[in-house]
């Protein structure tokens, strides 16, 4: 498979119809499908369902359009890398989920800048799971990970940061009104819980003999949305705390409290490009003065 070819694929599913894909990609319709049709016979398998008026991806063109986003990504960023001129310069991707160690990522990123205008950073945001699985696959250079977390693949630095779990519960809700909330008291509750198995594990050792009593109402892994579930009623949203208030909803640490750490990982023998090198220097030195 060539990369050409990949990216026609991409703008044909994007478009969800060859003559405007080939109008974007300025080729003549004859040729684009020609090109989709010798993909077809490449891979011995059907990518597209055609009508008169759209095409829709079937089962494998959806498998393949997810691939070619990650092959396409990864050469478009390799081939910054070697663009990069001998000055600092270049772009770091960095994979984070919604964490309070992000803040201080942010203020890191942003006094490394200042000293190197000419760095660019790309922010990917997904969980744990997600951000180590595009690591792995060379589309992230960095990842932000709250602990618990497997990084015996991963060189690392721990943020000084501590992050504090607790629940989000409407405003009109009996516990509201109570400063924090012990593990008796959500037993029967309704609760909105992380996907991630192992966070599940550590919070199901806080809840200890009352683990076998929760009331799971739903899992997710984007905070904002599982937030909305909570002040729709669904039930009390166990999360960490944020820098941000969701309008309706009152924060209850839990009791006793529940910390857990954030690591700035990165795989193991990695060449870097001098930016990210540099960075991880900047990094490291910026934390070691705040200790």
């Amino acid at each position: 498979m060539e990369l050409r070819v990949l990216r026609y694929f991409l703008a044909v599913a994007r478009e969800e119809n060859i003559t405007k894909a080939a109008a974007l990609l300025h080729l003549t319709q004859p040729t684009l499908s020609r090109q989709l049709m010798q993909l077809e016979e490449e891979l011995g398998v059907r990518l597209f369902h055609r009508s008169r008026y759209h095409i829709v991806l079937t089962d494998e063109g959806m498998l393949l359009r997810r691939r070619a986003q990650e092959l396409v990504e990864l050469a478009d960023k390799t081939a910054r890398e070697f663009r990069q001129a001998p000055e600092l310069r270049g772009e770091i991707s960095i994979g984070s989920g919604d964490l309070e160690g992000m803040s201080l990522l942010a203020e890191l990123l942003t006094s490394f800048q200042a000293l190197h205008p000419q760095v660019t950073y790309r922010i990917y945001s997904g969980n744990a799971d997600n951000t180590k699985e595009r690591i792995e696959g060379g589309m992230l250079d960095l990842g932000l990970l709250l602990e618990p977390v497997d990084i015996s693949k991963y060189d690392f630095i721990r943020l000084p940061v501590k992050e504090q779990w607790g629940i989000h519960v409407r405003a009109d809700d009996p516990l509201a009104e109570r400063e924090a909330v012990t593990a008796r008291e959500l037993v029967g509750v309704p609760l909105i819980f992380t996907q991630r198995d192992l966070v599940q594990k550590e919070l199901e050792r806080w809840f200890g003999p009352y683990g076998r009593q929760l009331q799971v109402a739903a899992t997710g892994n984007l905070p904002y949305n599982m937030a909305q579930l909570a002040k729709a009623g669904m039930g009390a949203f166990l999360t960490i705390k944020l820098r941000c208030e969701y309008q309706g909803l009152r924060f209850l640490p839990l009791s006793p409290p529940l910390e857990a750490s954030t690591v700035l990982a990165w795989k193991k023998t990695e060449t870097f490009p001098p930016a990210m090198g540099a960075l991880l220097e900047h990094i490291k030195r910026e934390i070691d003065h705040k200790r």
